[in-house]
């Protein structure tokens, strides 16, 4: 797999990277634009299909018009694009806030979720986009030109945050300040707030204050990625006589973006201040013997990518700290400020910024609106969120866990099933002195990991464990650091994994003697070794001890630890080798079944859709009659429905309590069905340019429970689904006249959990 001539992105010269990080600090091509050329090189991907699609119904295809699909073709009208697709996304997260049947404080979470998939969107996708503007090529299959794909990413957002501000300010504050929450401006201070907001400034937060006046000795500071900033203008002179124009004022992470007021001082539990209020209202403070004339927030979002040369570096995670230390200086891709603030302070900070005009949001309210998310936990008030549940559990402990395991196949539905079982399960096998080796991969884990714990307890308990920690899972690439430095103090053996290539599969492998013979346990899963987001993702994990995965597994783990060649696995599919190639052969083998007038169908279920070769593929296979629905909560870049290319083919997103996190393929296979979960998206990232998994469920109960539970279930869904139409935009489904309404998770909670 190191194999530079396997690759399926070519690297870059050490110049052209210099070349890069000078422009942009990212290199796009590493994660985002697979070309045809890259295409042909990849093991993995053949040839690209190039079918007949004929006239489309699509606004952009004319009626009469014939499309060839080919490698040179731009694909305008037959694919959505995927960064309007994920805005859409946070569209649909959004309309979450404005449900009144959601409890009030879900419903700020929800608004300030919204805030803060954007953050990341203007960190990841909008910053290469702008590479690709410096350096040439289009944004993905849609063809559109980076410019043009730029220009409407800034009106759809702008939209969206509008959107956001509204809620925010016409319709969650009021219902908030109904419910006996008020976050007060400083115009509704009484005077005891007042002095006692004063008092707080002046001994919590002036002291690790350092106001910074704009001159030529004071040249304009650096920024910090997302911080809260106060743009001052002041008048009069300081005590060296320097006349007082502008100054910016930092305010530190250390200090609370949420500030509780004394009961006593407000009548009521739950009265707030933002951080940025107080500042804006005592900045005068700040500048003793100088009239301040505006205070204006403000709060620039840049590239969050970070750029190594695997190929050229010594030492992964000492490269990654080198880069970690200027990730949050790195180039700026918008700018936030207050609706009020003058047009010449705009520009100021646009030229210091060095951005477009286009690239700034004027908002009514908090720059970071996001951390109004603090007010979730500083409230209690159960009325106002949802219902607690406590997940089912395997009544299973010890010893019994394993027999469980040996006597058939466990499958766990997240969060409805306790991810505790994992927990326990690795737990026992550091302590019992059957098991000889445990084998772990880790993308995110987070803090205080009890994984970590159970791995660093099992090493000191004599057994030989190795962990594939993946330093370059994107904004925790610090934590894993930490977490892989802990473990090789405890005696671990930490495997880094493969240059280029990310590991993000989930398994766990362990060895236990039984007896005269060594069996093998294993779980596969399609989320991340997280207990915290195990309570909140839905994923599927699955528990076997058959012996032909543990040996595909088995070999995994050496190849990815022992850089061992190209492995042939009996059970499991693989990314970057074999995972791609079988989807386009399953979609095909559907399509020839259903030319043949046999049980044709596909249902699929994953966070995102935006690989060309299978939504070609799909393409084909609507075409030739198979019946296709698709759950894709995230971006999806295929035109379902359009006439003579997609007429066969649904798209639905579900989005409730639960992220939908979990990727479930079914086949109808002439009525011979086949089923598989999997780590991977269909994306160009999983699928060629990733290590991934894929796992069969072959069990007959735990097959059909799948099915019913992650597909079935979720086409039923009629309150919290969204159904994507041709033109790209998406219409929440209602239930029918007569039919009652139906929530897939809500209907998994009732069944599983327990209040």
């Amino acid at each position: 797999m190191n194999d530079s001539t396997n690759d399926p992105m070519p690297r870059k010269s050490h110049a052209k990277k210099k070349k890069a990080r000078d422009v942009a600090q990212h290199d796009v091509a590493k994660h985002d634009a697979a070309k045809p050329d890259d295409a042909k090189r990849d093991p993995a991907r053949p040839e690209a299909t190039k079918p007949e699609v004929v006239a489309s119904t699509a606004p952009e295809i004319a009626a009469t018009t014939t499309v060839h699909v080919t490698e040179d073709s731009a694909h305008r009208a037959l694919y959505l694009n995927r960064e309007l697709s994920q805005i859409a996304f946070n569209e649909r997260v959004l309309a979450q806030s404005r449900d009144r049947s959601v409890p009030l404080l879900e419903r700020l979470r929800y608004l300030c979720i919204s805030c803060t998939n954007l953050d990341e969107f203007f960190e990841v996708r909008v910053a290469a986009i702008t590479h690709q503007l410096d350096f040439g090529g289009t944004t993905g299959p849609d063809g559109l030109g980076p410019a043009t794909a730029l220009k409407l990413i800034h009106e759809r957002a702008g939209k969206l945050v509008q959107a956001q501000y509204d809620q925010w300010n016409k319709v969650l504050l009021p219902e908030l300040a109904a419910a006996g929450i008020r976050i007060l401006d400083r115009e509704k201070w009484s005077t005891a707030q007042r002095r006692w907001l004063r008092k707080y400034f002046r001994n919590e937060i002036l002291p690790v204050l350092s106001p910074l006046g704009l001159d030529p000795v004071h040249p304009f500071p650096r920024i910090l990625n997302k911080s809260l900033n106060i743009v001052v203008v002041r008048e009069g002179k300081d005590a060296f006589g320097r006349a007082g124009q502008h100054a910016i004022v930092r305010a530190p992470r250390s200090l609370p973006r949420v500030i509780k007021l004394p009961a006593e001082l407000s009548g009521g539990e739950h009265d707030f201040v933002l951080l940025s209020t107080i500042l804006a209202a005592f900045v005068d403070d700040m500048f003793p013997g100088m009239q301040v004339k505006g205070a204006y927030q403000f709060r620039v979002t840049r590239n969050s990518e970070l750029l190594v040369d695997e190929d050229e570096m010594e030492n992964l995670a000492h490269a990654l700290k080198g880069e970690l230390a200027s990730r949050g200086f790195l180039r700026a891709t918008r700018l936030e400020i207050s609706k009020d603030c003058p047009n010449a302070i705009v520009k100021m900070l646009l030229k210091n910024f060095e951005l477009p005009e286009n690239v700034v949001y004027r908002v009514d309210g908090p720059v970071n609106l996001n951390r109004a998310s603090q007010l979730y936990g500083m409230v209690d008030r159960p009325e106002l969120k949802f219902p607690t549940f406590r997940p089912r559990k395997l009544d299973l402990d010890g010893d019994e866990l394993f027999a469980e395991i040996r006597k058939h196949d466990v499958l766990l539905h997240h969060p409805y099933d306790s991810f505790a079982t994992v927990i326990d399960l690795l737990k026992e096998a550091a302590r019992d002195p059957d098991v000889l080796a445990i084998k772990q991969t880790l993308y995110r884990t987070g803090r205080d990991s009890v994984f970590v714990e159970h791995l660093i307890e099992a090493s000191r308990n004599g057994k030989d464990v190795t962990v594939v920690v993946e330093l370059r899972a994107r904004f925790d690439e610090e934590a894993n650091i930490r977490l892989a430095d802990k473990l090789q103090e405890a005696g671990v053996q930490v495997v880094y994994g493969v240059v280029g290539y990310k590991t993000h599969a989930k398994m766990l492998l362990i060895v236990r003697r039984e007896r005269k013979t060594l069996r093998r346990y294993v779980h596969l899963s399609t989320g991340n070794y997280h207990a915290g987001t195990a309570r909140t993702y839905t994923d599927i994990g699955l528990f076997t001890s058959d012996a032909e995965i543990g040996e595909d597994v088995h070999l995994l783990f050496q190849q990815l630890s022992g850089l061992a060649p190209t492995i042939k696995l009996k059970r499991l599919l693989q990314s970057p080798f074999t995972l791609h190639k079988q989807l386009l052969k399953k979609v095909a083998r559907e399509a020839r079944h259903a030319r043949a007038g046999k049980p044709a169908r596909i249902i699929a279920k994953m966070n995102a859709l935006t690989e060309i070769g299978v939504m070609e593929a799909l393409y084909q296979a609507s075409q030739a009659g198979v019946k296709i629905d698709l759950i894709v909560r995230g971006a999806c870049s295929l035109r379902p429905g359009v006439a003579g290319l997609s007429d066969n083919i649904r798209v639905r997103s579900v989005v409730g309590r639960f992220l939908e996190h979990s990727r479930v393929y079914w086949f109808a296979n002439d009525d011979t069905p086949e089923i598989w979960c999997s780590s991977a998206d269909w994306m160009d990232r999983n699928l060629l340019r990733r290590v991934e998994t894929c796992f069969p469920i072959e069990r007959p109960e735990l097959a059909a429970r799948v099915y019913a539970e992650e597909l079935d279930n979720y086409l039923r869904d009629n309150t919290q689904a969204w159904e994507l139409g041709g033109d790209g935009n998406y219409t929440q489904v209602q239930p029918q006249q007569g039919e009652a309404a139906y929530s897939a998770q809500g209907a998994l909670l009732a069944k599983l959990c327990s209040t």
